[in-house]
C-alpha cells in the first residue's frame, strides 16, 4: 500500500502532464485536485460506525449490575440437513425486574430464537450491554482521571432454551423463518466476525427532524440492529422470510449538523483544550449515577437547562467527541416498523 501523500507516477514512471497537454485536461487536472483537497472535510452522513481488529478486556472498574450472559455457550455446529426454526423475540426492557412497565412505553428489547428439528433443543441469540444502558450511554467522571472514563461494551450472548413465558407474556414469540443447519453454520461463522469486531453499544439514532427522509448524522448500534443484521445476513443466505409486521424501539436525539471536536488526546490531554475538557465533564456531570433523591431532582433540572434551553448535547461516538446543536423535539421514543428482509438482499458491510 502506498504511504498517504504519495503519488503514483504509474506504468513506467512517466507522469502524463506536460507542456503538450491541452488546455482542458489542465482544468481537468485543478477541478480534481480541488476535489480531492476539500474531501477529508466533508463529513460523510451518517459517521459509519467505526469497526476494530480485535475485542478489549474490560476494565475492572466497570462492572454490571446484572451479570453479562450468565448461562452463556459456545454456538453449536448443526447437521447440514437439520431444519432450523428461527423465531423473533421481543419483551420489554427489563421486564425480569419490571414487568410490562416499560412496555407502556414501547421501550422493548429484541432477540432471535432457534429451534433444531432434529434434536428438538431451542437456542435464545441475543446482543446487549455488558455493564448496562446507563454506562453505556453516559460516562463517569473519576476524580483522579482528567478525561471521562467509558464502561461502553456491547456484544452478542448465545445460550440454550428459550424462556416462553419471557417472552409471550408482554412480549412476541413468533415464527419467522426456516432454514437448513447449512445455513444456520455459516450464520454463526458471521456472528463471530460481527461480534469480535462491533464492540460498542451506541444509544442514540441523531436525525436532523422527525420528518420522513431527514438527515440522519449518527445511527444506533444496539439490541434491535443486531437483530436486523442478523435477519439480513440470513436472508442473504436464502432464508425467506414470513409476511408479518415487525416493529423496533428507536430513541432519537434531534439536532443541527454536528460539530466535530476531538478525541480523548486532543481535547483532555497535556496539549488538550482545557475550555472545552471543562464544558464536555460539566455537560456529563448530571448523569452521573448513584444519586440521592435530591440530587437526581436537581439533575434533571440541569439536564433540561442543557439539553432544552441552551440546546447542547455532546455525543461520544467512535471514541471521538461531537456537539449536537439540538432542535426541537430535542427527544422522542418510537416504535416504528422495519420490515423483514428479502430472500438474497445483499447485506452491506459485514
Amino acid at each position: 500500500m502506498a504511504r498517504a501523500g504519495s503519488a503514483d507516477p504509474g506504468v513506467g514512471g512517466h507522469w502524463a502532464a506536460g507542456p503538450g497537454c491541452a488546455p482542458w485536461r489542465w482544468a481537468l487536472a485543478l477541478l480534481w485536485l480541488a476535489t480531492a483537497a476539500g474531501g477529508p472535510s466533508r463529513r460523510q452522513w451518517p459517521v459509519p460506525y467505526k469497526r476494530f481488529s480485535f475485542r478489549p478486556e474490560p476494565d475492572p472498574y466497570c462492572q454490571a449490575k446484572y451479570t453479562f450472559c450468565p448461562t452463556g455457550s459456545p454456538i453449536p455446529v448443526m447437521k447440514g440437513d437439520d431444519v432450523i426454526e428461527v423465531f423473533r423475540l421481543q419483551t420489554p426492557v427489563w421486564e425480569f425486574k419490571y414487568g410490562n412497565l416499560l412496555g407502556h412505553l414501547k421501550i422493548m428489547h429484541d432477540a432471535i430464537g432457534f429451534k433444531s428439528t432434529l434434536t428438538g433443543k431451542n437456542y435464545t441469540m441475543e446482543w446487549y450491554e455488558l455493564f448496562q444502558l446507563g454506562n453505556c450511554t453516559f460516562p463517569h467522571l473519576r476524580p483522579e482521571m482528567n478525561a471521562p472514563f467509558w464502561c461502553n461494551q456491547g456484544a452478542a450472548c448465545f445460550f440454550e432454551g428459550i424462556d416462553d413465558i419471557h417472552w409471550k407474556e408482554n412480549g412476541t414469540l413468533v415464527l419467522v423463518a426456516t432454514i437448513s443447519g447449512n445455513t444456520f453454520n455459516q450464520m454463526a461463522k458471521w456472528v463471530k466476525r460481527d461480534n469480535e469486531t462491533g464492540i460498542y453499544y451506541e444509544t442514540w439514532t441523531v436525525q436532523a427532524s422527525p420528518t420522513k427522509g431527514a438527515e440522519t448524522w449518527f445511527e444506533s448500534y444496539d439490541c434491535s440492529k443486531f437483530v436486523l443484521r442478523t435477519y439480513k445476513k440470513l436472508a442473504e443466505l436464502g432464508a425467506e422470510f414470513k409476511k408479518i409486521e415487525t416493529n423496533y424501539t428507536r430513541i432519537f436525539l434531534y439536532s443541527g449538523e454536528p460539530t466535530y471536536l476531538g478525541n480523548e488526546t486532543s481535547i483532555f490531554g497535556p496539549t488538550g483544550n482545557k475550555t472545552l475538557a471543562l464544558a464536555i465533564k460539566r455537560f456529563y456531570y448530571p448523569f452521573k449515577p448513584h444519586l440521592s433523591t435530591k440530587e437526581f431532582l436537581l439533575s434533571i433540572l440541569q439536564i433540561f437547562d442543557a439539553v432544552i434551553i441552551h440546546r447542547e448535547f455532546y455525543l461520544f461516538y467512535n471514541f471521538e467527541y461531537w456537539f449536537l446543536p439540538m432542535k426541537f423535539p430535542f427527544i422522542k421514543i418510537t416504535y416504528e416498523e422495519i420490515p423483514l428482509p428479502k430472500r438474497n438482499e445483499t447485506l452491506s458491510g459485514l
